[in-house]
């Protein structure tokens, strides 16, 4: 069956899908908290407490500023036709899923030796 392809994304939808994209890593990374906490009172360690909160934090300052700022920006970029890019919001986005793998790698390490 041929048909006409579908209509293309004129750019409207773009900031929504990457504010969406962003929402889900910082709820991946509350995920990765609640996995911490659980590793934590699993193994009854008040150690891993803290890449747990260390985590939670990350997620939240992600969900909670990050996230909204970037979407403001980028919808005014597109309402402008103006440059969307943010790359010091990427890499401070960047750092804190890095600094959630890095307290992930911590709490393996505590439980595996201890």
């Amino acid at each position: 069956m041929t048909g006409s392809p579908p209509p293309r994304d004129a750019g409207e939808t773009q900031p929504d899908r990457t504010a969406l994209s962003w929402q889900r890593t910082g709820l991946s990374m509350l995920l990765v908290a609640g996995l911490l906490t659980r590793s934590a009172a699993v193994h009854d360690d008040l150690r891993l407490v803290v890449p747990a909160a260390v985590t939670a934090i990350a997620a939240l300052a992600l969900l909670g500023t990050v996230t909204p700022r970037r979407q403001r920006d980028g919808q005014a970029a597109a309402g402008t036709g103006g440059d969307a890019r943010a790359p010091r919001t990427a890499a401070l986005a960047t750092g804190l899923v890095v600094l959630a793998a890095l307290c992930g790698l911590v709490t393996d390490l505590v439980v595996r030796h201890g």
